[in-house]
């Protein structure tokens, strides 16, 4: 795990792959993942502080009356005390523009995991990303 004094901003900097995700309720028991059993993404973090993210689930087809969990955005990040922060000018959900989107991060070894703040119900989603290619 990582501190805010451990943060080396370069090694952030690349195209990241989804590779897992989970999610907690308040009590902290696991509850259906994010973004489906087949979860697929993208972050792209530019070294000039640009970032995109691009999240799906990706299962081919879905069940009868399952819609399919989509979420993108990208804008300019920062990083402050172990948070990734992107003031969001592009999404697919009109409340994120113009605000910012805040990720606490750490390290696992060499993979990059985000963790969004709890949502209203206490839901606490975490998601894996490994390194798929240079920024």
């Amino acid at each position: 795990m990582t501190t805010p004094d451990d943060i080396d901003v370069t090694r952030l900097h690349g195209t990241w792959r989804l590779v897992g995700t989970i999610a907690r309720d308040a009590q902290g028991r696991e509850v259906e993942p994010p973004y489906g059993p087949e979860p697929m993404g993208r972050i792209v973090l530019s070294p000039n502080g640009r970032m995109m993210a691009v999240l799906c689930d990706g299962r081919p087809s879905l069940p009868a009356g399952v819609e399919r969990a989509y979420a993108s955005y990208c804008g300019n990040y920062r990083i402050e005390g172990g948070r990734l922060i992107t003031r969001v000018d592009a999404s697919d959900l009109p409340e994120r523009l113009g605000g910012d989107e805040v990720r606490e991060f750490e390290w696992r070894g060499d993979a990059l995991v985000l963790r969004p703040p709890r949502r209203a119900d206490g839901t606490q989603r975490e998601l894996t990303w490994e390194r798929d290619g240079p920024a």
